[in-house]
């Protein structure tokens, strides 16, 4: 093969290196052209780097530089000026696209599909077969199905951008987002800029007898190779706990297989990664703790440095419990185990450090925590937090896998030694192999209730597998422990939750947050216990539901939100009787989980409003834009406190200044933001909406208590959101029909993203419940190492999903609002499983079902 490949791109002749892996780098990092993203490269399961090659649709990732050759190739920058504002505009309009990393791909799977059938012959359903070789994580699908019929039928109105709390609009920046001209970290090639790739571990643990990098360095065009030894500063970081280490260093001890040995810097991305595979490491290797409770049991530590395998224990107790199960009419005792998870979102991590030469440096990173990301890579470098600067770049979705550093570091201190720009984007599977998963949960339960199904007595033993490192591990079990009780009234409660360290990836923050672990626990339990009363799951529900002024849980008294869980029950009642009237499997999950951090955490948000000479305004704000809408909330609440046209508003998320305390997680994004906002915007007309000032407000949440502080009723969270899912199927085949979810929000800032949220988080939890697994072999090492082999639920295996939004304001919490983040996947794997058990008579224990506990039919 030719030194160089030739084809035309966009009706332009390009001529590019052969040694480019496949098409998809050759236009990246060659031609310049960046709406193809790589998120999965070479594998093409993902379709985010889709073009249209000699006018068919292709993963372009898929094609190699002999098979470009001389071809016609077209990016979304190619398109027609009409058909881009046609594409663009339907999925702004229709909501169909949150993080935005998918939409450029699906926009060109979507022209090829046109062309070829014509609007007549495109119908949701052809389309959802079609989309087939796309994922996206964020949104379920339903939306971008509804983009498509509206763009067939050819009617197509202008986005228009939401003016006030409460209106339905366009995502901000949406359109943009849509063609992939809003770029992501990776779309990023400043000037000097060099490319780093990591060495990792090749055992899950082992001791690091020698590190030889002399290889590495002397290939073609690396730059230089740095270890442990090269960090000035701490070798570990950390969320909450510093014990994660950067760099595993010689003598050092790797603790999984995510670990870190080198990071090497070159003039290519390819000669980055060939050099990385010539860092040569010489182990003692030692048998990894691959099991929670061979690791519980062991006096052995699991973890390098780190003394004892339990991370944490949270527990509380209210009443006797002995005495409650004892008396009660009705008990049972079950084994519920939760799987461990991977998060999937579509763009992987990327970090781009660039230093000014005075010895400040400026990092772009995607992460969840950028204050947290500049703290930890300030003491990795030895030098002042004021120093570093840590921009956030809107991300590619999260779903809490970016809150934990992954790559930061090591490009940090690459660009800092050497002086220049360094970029370092991981791999699907360095991304599978660094970043923390859900928590693998086994949770034990005894229960029981009276002859009427009032709950008596509830018993709850946790381990849960929370890797190597503490992440936030801990505060996940807090979390899976304080939620066990559900949205309903126990009399007594025993709940003890163990956080145990191994050598199986890192667990931490991931959608739920040990919430919809213990609810799929706690929706068996109240399924079984309707059974041995005689009564319907609804009923069983509906008699034991949270109310105002009960005591829940921990011993919190709940406020006037908890009537958002009985709002909730009675918005599915209709449904659920009509169906059962039917004669369909219907399954049913109540949910609640937690807005804000709470636990005694001081939650601070920060705003600035500035009034600019030329009529725009500025809205600066400190939490990250991950697909959710932070920033379209930013927009609605500056337009309606300051009671003027959103079309001049500004959206900016500031990280140079102190604006924020801690990471856009815990369903909090819109309720902190819009108490900063707001706030910021009563300064401002109370000093009449100046131009040229800094307007700064802050909300804050300071009422809360820790767990251990023992409090006879703690306040343990400030907020609640609320969710009542029905899963309806066939009885004969257990093919779903439709999924009803009846979901208390507050208040709807944006209906249609909200509702865009809720069909997202149907979907994550359908695969939570019936196909997802990232399981681990005896070495602790994954075996699932392609996108495909995750079991994330395509277009064609979503069912139908009619959302019902209950509005009952939160005390306390700005315009009332509650998160609806989290709480969509907390109840749909308990009514799953309420579903299956009326097709074929099985109780579910053990998600994913279909993998450990697959539905028996009728053949």
């Amino acid at each position: 093969m030719s030194e160089t490949t030739s084809f035309s791109v966009n009706g332009r002749d390009v001529q590019v290196r052969s040694d480019h892996p496949h098409l998809l780098s050759a236009l990246r990092e060659e031609v310049g052209v960046t709406s193809p993203k790589d998120g999965c490269s070479p594998s093409g399961q993902c379709g985010a780097c889709t073009v249209l090659l000699d006018g068919k649709a292709i993963q372009s990732c898929l094609v190699n530089m002999e098979k470009a050759s001389g071809k016609t190739v077209t990016t979304l920058e190619g398109f027609d000026p009409d058909e881009r504002d046609r594409l663009s505009k339907v999925f702004a309009v229709t909501g169909a696209l949150q993080c935005g990393f998918c939409t450029p791909g699906i926009l060109v799977r979507t022209k090829a599909l046109f062309d070829q059938k014509g609007p007549a012959g495109v119908t949701s359903q052809v389309a959802a077969g079609r989309l087939g070789a796309h994922l996206c994580r964020c949104t379920g699908y339903t939306k971008i199905l509804e983009a498509v019929e509206m763009l067939a039928t050819g009617n197509i109105p202008e986005p228009a951008t939401p003016q006030r709390i409460g209106d339905n609009g366009a995502k901000y920046e949406g359109v943009e987002l849509a063609l992939g001209d809003r770029g992501y970290v990776d779309d990023m090639y400043p000037d000097g800029m060099l490319h780093g790739a990591l060495r990792m571990t090749d055992h899950s643990r082992a001791d690091i007898i020698k590190i030889d990098t002399s290889a590495a360095e002397a290939a073609e065009g690396v730059v230089g190779v740095f270890t442990g030894a090269d960090v000035p500063g701490e070798l570990k970081v950390g969320i909450i706990y510093t014990d994660w280490p950067v760099f595993i260093p010689e003598d050092g001890r790797t603790s999984y297989y995510g670990d870190v040995l080198a990071i090497v810097v070159a003039e290519t991305k390819a000669q980055a990664r060939a050099a990385a595979e010539l860092v040569e490491v010489e182990y003692n290797v030692l048998k990894p703790f691959a099991d929670a409770k061979s690791a519980l049991a062991s006096d052995e530590d699991a973890v390098w440095g780190l003394d004892g395998n339990v991370l944490s224990t949270s527990k509380y107790k209210r009443g006797d419990v002995d005495e409650a199960l004892a008396g009660s009419a009705h008990t049972l005792h079950e084994v519920f185990k939760t799987q461990r998870v991977e998060h999937a979102f579509l763009e992987p991590e990327s970090t781009l450090a660039v230093p000014d030469g005075n010895g400040n440096l400026m990092v772009y990173s995607g992460g969840q925590g950028v204050w947290d990301d500049r703290n930890q890579i300030a003491s990795l470098l030895g030098i002042e937090q004021s120093a570093v600067t840590v921009e956030l770049v809107s991300n590619g979705g999260a779903f809490g896998g970016k809150e934990d550093m992954s790559n930061q570091g090591q490009t940090a201190l690459a660009a800092h030694l050497l002086g220049r720009p360094v970029k370092c984007t991981l791999s699907r599977e360095e991304s599978f192999r660094i970043h923390a998963k859900r928590h693998p949960i086994e949770i034990e339960v005894w229960a029981g209730c009276d002859a009427d199904g009032k709950l008596t007595g509830l018993r709850s033993r946790m381990i849960g597998d929370s890797g190597p490192y503490a992440s936030v591990g801990m505060k996940v079990l807090e979390r899976a422990a304080g939620h066990m009780c559900g949205p309903y009234v126990w009399e007594t409660v025993d709940v003890e939750a163990i956080a145990v360290r191994t050598n199986n990836p890192v667990c931490g923050a991931f959608r739920g947050f040990g919430a919809n672990q213990a609810q799929f626990a706690m929706e068996g339990i109240m399924d079984r216990l309707a059974s041995a009363v005689g009564i319907s799951g609804w009923e069983m529900r509906s008699r034991n539901v949270i109310s105002p002024g009960v005591v829940w849980g921990p011993g919190q008294i709940m406020d006037d939100g908890s009537r958002g869980a009985r709002e909730c029950l009675d918005a599915v009642k209709p449904a659920y009787d009509q169906a059962r009237a039917d004669g369909k499997a219907v399954g049913i999950g109540l949910g609640l989980k937690n807005s804000g951090l709470g636990n005694g955490f001081l939650e601070i948000s920060k705003a600035v409003v500035r009034f600019e000479d030329d009529g725009t305004v500025e809205v600066r704000h400190c939490w990250t834009e991950m697909g959710q809408g932070v920033h379209t909330v930013a927009l609605q609440v500056a337009a309606e406190e300051l009671n003027i046209d959103a079309d001049r508003i500004r959206v900016v998320v500031d990280t140079t200044r102190e604006l924020g305390a801690g990471q856009t997680t815990g369903s909090r994004g819109t309720l902190m933001v819009a108490g900063g906002v707001a706030d910021a915007c009563r300064v401002a007309n109370e000093h009449n909406q100046a131009p040229g000032v800094d307007y700064e407000g802050e909300y804050r949440v300071d009422w809360t208590n820790a767990l251990e502080e023992e409090v006879e009723n703690p306040i343990l969270h400030s907020a609640f959101g609320y969710a009542c899912q029905v899963v309806v199927a066939d009885k004969g085949t257990g093919k779903f029909d439709k999924v009803i979810a009846a979901h208390d929000v507050g208040r709807a800032v944006n209906p249609m993203l909200v509702v865009g949220q809720v069909e997202g988080a149907v979907h994550m939890g359908l695969g939570y419940a019936l196909t997802e697994e990232f399981p681990t072999d005896d070495d602790a090492r994954p075996t699932n190492w392609t996108l495909r082999s995750l079991g994330i639920l395509r277009a064609k295996d979503m069912p139908e999903v009619e959302t019902i939004l209950v509005e009952v304001p939160q005390p306390r919490a700005p315009y009332g609002v509650k998160g609806v983040g989290e709480i969509g996947l907390v109840p749909t794997a308990g009514a799953v499983a309420g579903a299956f058990y009326e097709v074929d008579g099985k109780r579910r224990t053990q998600v994913p079902f279909n993998i450990h506990q697959p539905l028996e039919v009728a053949k």
